[in-house]
C-alpha cells in the first residue's frame, strides 16, 4: 500500500471539520447530566460493544478521557464533556474547530502529534480512551497500540467511535448518517449527556430531513454522479472512498451518486482509468485543513490546478464545466455532529433550485 496514500487518509482520519456552520445549540449548557450522574448516577450502568462484538460496561460517567484525535475531542466538545478531556492525539489544527470550541480544544493536552505513544497513552490516568480510527485496516503499523491486558491493567476502558472505525466490517453500504447519530447517542450515554446527545442528534435529522424531502422526486438514477479527489492522498493513485465509508453516506443523503459507491469496504486506491471510466458530473477537491482560509484557498487550488493540467482527467466533463466542490476531506469522511451540515451544502450545489 503506498506511504503517501495512506497518509493522507489518515490526515483526512486525523483532523475534524473545518467551518461548516452549527450543528445545534446550546452547548454551553451541556453536561450538566453527566456531571450530576456521578458514579452509579442516573442511567448507569452503561454497556458498549466495539466493533467485533466485545463489551465494556461502565458503572458511572469517566472523570478523565483520552481522545484519539480531534474528531473524538470535537464530539465531547459538543456534548459539554470537554472539561473531562485529558489529552489528545492529532490535535485540531487551527480553524479546525467550530470557533466556539477552539479556546477550550487549544488547553487540551497534546499527548501525541499523531497517534499516542503507548507508554504515555498508558500513563494518562485516564480512566477511558475514545478511538476513532485504530481498527482501521489503514491506520495498522501507524503506531503501538496498546493491547486490550494492557489497557485493562492500566484501568482504561477502550471504546470506539464506530462509524469511522469499524466502517469497513459494516455488512452492508452506509447511505445514511445513522452510523453517526448512534455514535452521538452511544457517546453520551457513556459520558452521562445523554440528553445533550438527543438534542445533537434531533437537529442532525432535521437537516437531512429537510434535504431528503427536496429531493424526494429526484431518481436515484438521475442524481449527479460524485467523485471526492482526496488531493492529500496523492496524485498518482487516485484514492476511492467505497460504500461502507461515511463519505459514501454524506454523498448520498446529498443526492450525489458516489461514482465508487460500487466498492466494498471504506477506502480503496484505484487507476485514473477507473476515475476517467466514470466521468462524474461532480468532483470535491477534498484536501485537508491547512490552518487558515489562505491556505486552504491555495490547497483547493493546487487541486484544482491539478485535475485541469493532467492528461488523464483534464477533459473529465466535471473538469471541462468547472463542476468542483470546494470542501475538506475531513468535513466528508470524518464522522461528527456537522456531517449533517456537508450534506446540506453538498445537497446546495448540486441540486441548487431544490436545495437553498
Amino acid at each position: 500500500m503506498r506511504a503517501r496514500a495512506w497518509c493522507g487518509v489518515l490526515a483526512a482520519v486525523a483532523l475534524t471539520a473545518t467551518a461548516c456552520g452549527g450543528g445545534g445549540g446550546n452547548d454551553g449548557e451541556a453536561g450538566k447530566e453527566g456531571a450530576s450522574g456521578g458514579s452509579g448516577g442516573k442511567g448507569f450502568p452503561v454497556s458498549v460493544q466495539d466493533c467485533a462484538g466485545a463489551k465494556t460496561t461502565f458503572d458511572g460517567p469517566p472523570k478523565k478521557i483520552v481522545t484519539s484525535n480531534a474528531a473524538a475531542l470535537e464530539l465531547l466538545l459538543w456534548l459539554g464533556a470537554g472539561d473531562r478531556i485529558a489529552g489528545t492525539g492529532f490535535p485540531p489544527g487551527k480553524g479546525a474547530v467550530p470557533q466556539r470550541f477552539a479556546d477550550q480544544a487549544a488547553k487540551v493536552p497534546v499527548l501525541g502529534k499523531t497517534v499516542i505513544p503507548k507508554e504515555k497513552l498508558l500513563g494518562s490516568g485516564a480512566d477511558v480512551y475514545i478511538d476513532s480510527f485504530s481498527s482501521m485496516k489503514n491506520m495498522r503499523g501507524a503506531g503501538d497500540a496498546p493491547t486490550p491486558e494492557e489497557f485493562k491493567a492500566a484501568g482504561i476502558k477502550h471504546i470506539f467511535l464506530k462509524s469511522t472505525a469499524c466502517a469497513a466490517m459494516n455488512k452492508s453500504p452506509r447511505t445514511d448518517l445513522s452510523g453517526i447519530e448512534s455514535d452521538i447517542e452511544e457517546l453520551g450515554r457513556v459520558t452521562g449527556t445523554s440528553a445533550r446527545a438527543a438534542e445533537l442528534v434531533a437537529d442532525m435529522k432535521k437537516k437531512t430531513d429537510g434535504v431528503r424531502d427536496a429531493l424526494k422526486d429526484v431518481p436515484e438514477d438521475k442524481r449527479p454522479s460524485y467523485f471526492l479527489f482526496d488531493f492529500d492522498a496523492g496524485t498518482k493513485q487516485p484514492m476511492a472512498v467505497c460504500n461502507r465509508q461515511v463519505a459514501n453516506a454524506v454523498i448520498t443523503q446529498g443526492g450525489g451518486r458516489n461514482v465508487f459507491a460500487d466498492c466494498d469496504g471504506d477506502f480503496k486506491p484505484v487507476g485514473w482509468e477507473d476515475v476517467v471510466a466514470k466521468n462524474p458530473d461532480f468532483i470535491q477537491l477534498a484536501v485537508r485543513n491547512r490552518g487558515s482560509d489562505e491556505a486552504n484557498r491555495k490547497a483547493f487550488g493546487e487541486a484544482e490546478d491539478f485535475l485541469k493540467s493532467f492528461p488523464a482527467t483534464k477533459d473529465l466533463k466535471a473538469v471541462k464545466e468547472g463542476r468542483f466542490l470546494r470542501i475538506g476531506s475531513e468535513r466528508t469522511t470524518i464522522a461528527g455532529v456537522r456531517s449533517a451540515d456537508t450534506v446540506r451544502e453538498i445537497a446546495h450545489v448540486l441540486h441548487p433550485d431544490r436545495v437553498k
